[in-house]
């Protein structure tokens, strides 16, 4: 089994940072694609930061500058630096990731974090 498993969430007021942390555990081959997701209340899941294995990266425009998202292959391990945060960044954060559990390309699979939720004050 692969498990996904964030940290880092928090109250933070307007201005400050965060940084989160989501670490991959289990039998894996490669990880592909690393992804932050974030969902407020009565909104939809909203990708915004990817990160594929060789190190690109993609935002989406509320973030864009902003956050910066890393990962440290050799840990396992995605990061989502988080500068300027404002009262609209609060929402449950997740981790995503496609994981190779083996070197057939059949065995792609897509996990999830549970979430970590970010609140910032105004």
């Amino acid at each position: 089994q692969v498990q996904l498993v964030e940290s880092g969430g928090g109250l933070v007021q307007a201005g400050g940072s965060l940084r989160l942390s989501c670490a991959a555990s289990g039998s894996i081959f490669k990880i592909n694609a690393m992804d932050w997701y974030r969902q407020a209340p009565g909104k939809q899941r909203e990708l915004i930061a990817a990160i594929s294995s060789g190190g690109r990266t993609n935002y989406a425009d509320s973030v864009k500058g902003r956050f910066t998202i890393s990962r440290d292959n050799a840990k396992q391990t995605v990061y989502l630096q988080m500068n300027s945060l404002t009262p609209e960044d609060t929402a449950v954060y997740y981790c995503y990731a496609d994981v190779l559990l083996t070197s057939l390309s059949s065995s792609i699979r897509q996990y999830w974090g549970q979430g970590t939720q970010v609140t910032v004050s105004s």
